[in-house]
């Protein structure tokens, strides 16, 4: 079947087969439980195996794991065999990655005209190099310290082997400066979401500790306190518009997380400047390896410092205390005892389960902002998104009271936006927010240098203006 299909590939359905790709990959990801972690590798894997496979049909780009050895003669580089060779590629990778959704990504060959069945490794074809390009990513992702397989300490897939234990326990703070689990209103008490994440091998930042941020403000210290204090304000005055700031960039359980925000803002992009099949492959290719390597770099900087997040240190610091702040879903503000202070969040998800410093929202998000304004040449956006009155999940029917048009100039205008959600909705300290934006463009930084040379001599995307 692979020498009939790609036929029905034609004009923009063949230039945006990456996009249906990219589409298939967050679905799998809602439906998914994987945490933000897991989601950034899952799709700089799939991306990455559908680069390599695209590699093999440009005149000088390198894959990742077997270099120009796929590479195929001029006669043969044509977008159909491209769209051929990435989506079974891209394929691969999902199965392995999301065994228990192969329906979905079955669907999707079957509506392009490939045979999902085709495991030939024949480099001859397109089918072939797919499949020989995504195996070689796959055995080097398997072994990359992620414990996917669960292999490492013969456990569940993805499972903490570093023997993790927590200084505090959810009823009892034994150090203020340290992370503390914390309970749900459903009851669960979940434990810190991968741990071991700093040892996964990344794409391009180097094994060490040089781009870990230096370190946050520890009590007794007067910054410390200002930056409690500075929350608690932000809570007391929180209006519509933050709320749904807060929000919009949630991308809490059941979403594609923040990693997933940003593909799709990438497809907003991609379209708008009517990106080629190459220039595709190449953006999300860029994009979810910064994604990857921020997630690398952000659990290995939470887990150093493993520090509090602001629902213990507020609770903490101003117990038995009256303080100013929102008092609950359609409260309002409030006095109450700082003992009993809740972040603008779900009761079900009060504070994601792992440390605040650095902010993994504001890493991804200026890491995304990075590549997009460095691959397009300029950090003009022009993207906006407008939420009803009413459409608030925390407080449903009530906010906001009017329409809540959110617009992004920028690319650097949305991943500030994005950072500075994580402050409205009492999930991170400024100092976690802004440090996590200066890592993200780091990381960027450094994933760019790499695939530029992986690209090697292809025509470059423009310079920035």
């Amino acid at each position: 079947m692979s020498g009939s299909g790609p036929q029905h590939l034609t004009g923009a359905r063949q230039r945006d087969v990456v996009l249906q790709w990219n589409d298939v990959v967050l679905e799998a990801i809602r439906r998914s439980t994987l945490g933000p972690p897991m989601v950034a590798r899952a799709l700089a894997i799939v991306h990455t195996c559908m680069y390599d496979a695209w590699a093999a049909y440009d005149a000088v780009a390198s894959g990742t794991q077997l270099g120009a050895n796929l590479r195929r003669p001029s006669r043969e580089r044509s977008p159909e065999h491209k769209s051929e060779a990435l989506s079974v590629a891209a394929y691969r990778a999902l199965v392995d990655l999301f065994p228990a959704q192969q329906s979905l990504f079955d669907g999707l060959m079957t509506r392009l005209g490939y045979d999902p069945l085709d495991t030939t490794t024949d480099p001859t074809t397109p089918t072939g190099v797919g499949n020989a390009a995504c195996a070689a990513v796959l055995a080097f992702r398997h072994a990359d310290g992620s414990n996917q397989l669960g292999m490492i300490n013969g456990a569940a897939p993805y499972s903490d082997y570093t023997g993790y234990v927590p200084v505090n326990t959810p009823t009892l703070i034994n150090d203020p400066n340290r992370w503390q689990p914390i309970t749900f209103v459903d009851g669960r008490t979940p434990a810190f979401l991968a741990p071991h994440w700093g040892l996964v091998e990344p794409f391009a930042v180097p094994p060490d500790a040089s781009v870990r941020p230096a370190p946050p403000a520890l009590y007794p210290d007067a910054r410390y306190v200002r930056q409690a204090k500075a929350l608690l304000r932000i809570s007391a005055r929180l209006t519509d518009r933050q709320k749904m700031i807060s929000e919009y960039w949630a991308d809490g359980p059941s979403s594609e997380l923040p990693p997933g925000h940003w593909n799709l803002l990438a497809q907003l992009v991609a379209r708008r400047d009517h990106h080629s099949l190459d220039e595709q492959v190449k953006l999300f290719f860029l994009l979810n390896n910064a994604l990857f390597d921020a997630s690398i770099s952000v659990w290995e900087c939470k887990r150093f410092y493993d520090y509090v997040r602001p629902i213990t240190a507020i609770r903490f610091l101003f117990a038995g205390h009256q303080v100013e702040a929102w008092g609950g879903p359609f409260e309002g503000t409030q006095t109450i005892d700082g003992g009993t202070w809740l972040p603008y969040q779900r009761g079900t998800f009060l504070t994601p389960p792992f440390p605040e410093y650095v902010s993994g929202h504001s890493t991804f998000s200026a890491a995304s902002a990075e590549i997009l304004k460095r691959f397009t040449g300029s950090d003009a956006f022009g993207a906006a998104v407008a939420l009803a009155p009413g459409s608030s999940r925390i407080e449903p029917g009530l906010t906001p009271r009017h329409r809540v048009v959110l617009f992004w100039p920028t690319f650097s205008a949305a991943a500030a936006e994005a950072g500075l959600s994580r402050r409205y909705g009492g999930i991170h300290f400024r100092d976690g927010d802004l440090e996590g934006r200066a890592l993200g463009r780091r990381v960027a930084a450094l994933v760019w240098q790499k695939a530029q040379i992986l690209f090697a001599s292809s025509p470059q995307p423009r310079s920035i203006h």
